[in-house]
């Protein structure tokens, strides 16, 4: 009661404008196995390079979303479900370069275009984020929305605006709406137009919604759905394919993590787009609530994806980060 009731203060606190909060302490544990009790590494398309176990003592340090790398591949800019950012450095061991930690980690409440925080958590419901030029895109549930913030001082940062989402509001379930928000690449069809696709809100033929919010193919289309999977998140690769996390859950099957490769080239206004998975894990693997992950090329050319869960603040639940090397 005493963790939930510090949890809850921290939450509704009103921010310091214009002070970032202190670093947070994150102390990581070494996931050396995805599939529990195997040495194997090869999983469906994907190679597992390594992953990490978080935990904090700081009571905002949890419930990630969405994360976005920059393009260093170190540094990492995070929204949280609770209406914060989250922003740090990713750390690799010197010998094998897998994940050993995460450092520099700062947690800051949102602002709301007044410049206060919410006060109550269903107001900044942050699920997904784009991140673009010098402006990071975040999109909300429960009350619909896309926010545009300047990329700087994200403790005093507040939206320029809005960017019209295109998916009627009466269409998307209060906690099941703009999961995915992504950029995509400037030289692909879309034009670095920003996408978004709905977690699990359905349309007459029980497709999810998605758009394309800009540019010169702006439109609805539709993402098949399959089974209880609902998605979670999305990263372009460099050729313009999406890449769809979904997640599943339910008593008889448990929890459960795909990856999707969508064509880039079959998304377009009115079209319903599919691909083929790339990987599927259920319990018997290291996975949690997976709900964010972001694309990374490598020195040698490599595309490596980076996966990271939210623990729902939590003692049952776990704050993973996973990767893994596409083949």
């Amino acid at each position: 009661m005493i963790g939930a009731l510090s949890f809850a203060l921290a939450i509704l606190a009103p921010a310091a404008i214009g002070a970032s909060s202190p670093e947070v302490a994150v102390t990581s544990t070494p996931i050396k196995d995805f599939l529990v009790g195997s040495g194997e590494t090869h999983f469906g398309m994907l190679e597992f390079i390594g992953g990490l176990s978080m935990r904090s003592s700081d009571p905002a340090f949890g419930a990630i979303s969405s994360i976005r790398l920059r393009p260093d591949g170190r540094s990492f800019v995070a929204v949280l479900d609770t209406g914060h950012w989250m922003t740090g450095e990713i750390e690799r061991d010197r010998k094998t370069g897998v994940l050993s930690g995460v450092s520099m980690v700062r947690v800051d409440p949102m602002l709301n275009e007044t410049g206060t925080t919410a006060r109550r958590k269903v107001d900044m419901d942050a699920e997904g984020l784009a991140l673009r030029g010098n402006h990071l895109y975040v999109s909300y549930e429960q009350f619909h929305r896309i926010g545009i913030y300047p990329d700087k001082d994200l403790a005093d940062a507040k939206p320029s605006g809005r960017l019209p989402h295109l998916i009627p509001n009466n269409a998307l379930k209060r906690n099941a709406g703009l999961e995915t928000l992504v950029a995509s690449p400037e030289n692909s069809p879309l034009k670095g137009a920003l996408v978004a696709v709905a977690e699990d809100s359905v349309d007459r033929s029980g497709n999810l919604y998605a758009a394309i919010l800009e540019g010169p193919l702006k439109g609805l289309f539709a993402v098949k759905k399959h089974g209880d999977f609902a998605v979670t998140d999305g990263a372009f690769l460099a050729n313009g394919d999406l890449l769809l996390l979904e997640r599943r859950f339910n008593f008889s099957e448990g929890a459960g993590m795909r990856i999707r490769r969508i064509d880039g080239k079959d998304i377009l206004p009115g079209s319903v787009v599919d691909g083929e998975t790339l990987i599927e894990a259920g319990p018997s693997y290291q996975i949690d609530n997976m709900e964010g992950m972001d694309v990374v090329t490598q020195p040698d050319g490599s595309t490596h994806i980076i996966l990271v869960s939210d623990d729902n603040h939590s003692f049952l639940q776990r704050n993973l980060m996973l990767e893994f090397k596409l083949n």
